[in-house]
C-alpha cells in the first residue's frame, strides 16, 4: 500500500462517492450517511476531484475544497481524500481501475446521485465503469422518474436489482445496480456558490 492512501482490509466493502464537491455540503452528508446504512458499506471515501470535464467552469482549489469537505464530517468511517490527483487520473474508469489494482481484495461500489444517472451514458467509459464496479444510485428529489428513463438505465436495465437487496450490492457481479429513494435535503453546491457571489456584492 502506498504512504498516504486510505487504508481497507481484505473483503471490506467500500464506497467511492466522487465530485468537485464545490463546496461539500449537509447534502453530500446526508448521502454518505444513508448510502452506509442501506447498501451495508464499511467505508466510503469521498473522491474529490482535480475538476469536472462535463462542467465549463474550473472549481476552486483542490486543498480548499478538501479542507471545506472534512469540516462538513466527522465520522472515521468516512474518508475524504484527492486520490485522483495523487493517482494522476482524470477519467472516473482509470481511477476505479487503479484503485482496483491497489486493493485487489477490497469490494468497491461506485455512489452517485440519481441526477448523475440521468448522464452517465456521457461519461467516458461509462460501459466500463459499470462491468468494474457495482453502482449505488441515490434518488435525489426530482430526479428519481428521469433517471429511471434515462438512457443508461434503459441500457443496464438487465443489471438492476431491487431496492430491498441493496445491502448484497457491493457482492453482486457486475454489471450491477440498485437505486435507493432516500428523503434528501434539495440543497446543490451550485445553489451554495451563487448565494456566495450574491453576498459578496
Amino acid at each position: 500500500m502506498r504512504a498516504g492512501f486510505p487504508i481497507a482490509l481484505p473483503g471490506m466493502k467500500v464506497g467511492l462517492l466522487g465530485g468537485s464537491f464545490d463546496p461539500a455540503h449537509e447534502g453530500h452528508v446526508h448521502i454518505t450517511k444513508m448510502a452506509m446504512r442501506r447498501f451495508g458499506l464499511d467505508r466510503i471515501w469521498w473522491l474529490v476531484t482535480p475538476g469536472n470535464p462535463l462542467k465549463a467552469h474550473g472549481p476552486a482549489p483542490l486543498e480548499d475544497r478538501i479542507a471545506r469537505a472534512r469540516a462538513m464530517i466527522h465520522d472515521p468511517r468516512v474518508e475524504i481524500t484527492g486520490l485522483e490527483a495523487r493517482l494522476g487520473t482524470r477519467l472516473t474508469s482509470d481511477t476505479i481501475a487503479a484503485l482496483q489494482q491497489l486493493y485487489p481484495h477490497v469490494r468497491f461500489v461506485w455512489l452517485m446521485g440519481a441526477d448523475n444517472l440521468v448522464q452517465f451514458d456521457r461519461w467516458e467509459n461509462w460501459r466500463e465503469i459499470a462491468a468494474r464496479v457495482p453502482i449505488g444510485v441515490i434518488a435525489r428529489p426530482g430526479w428519481r422518474m428521469r433517471a429511471r428513463n434515462s438512457r443508461a438505465a434503459h441500457i443496464m436495465w438487465r443489471a438492476r436489482m431491487p431496492e430491498a437487496d441493496a445491502r448484497q450490492l457491493a457482492d453482486a457481479r457486475t454489471p450491477a445496480w440498485v437505486m435507493i429513494n432516500v428523503k434528501l435535503s434539495k440543497q446543490s453546491s451550485s445553489e451554495i456558490r451563487a448565494n456566495a457571489r450574491g453576498s459578496s456584492r
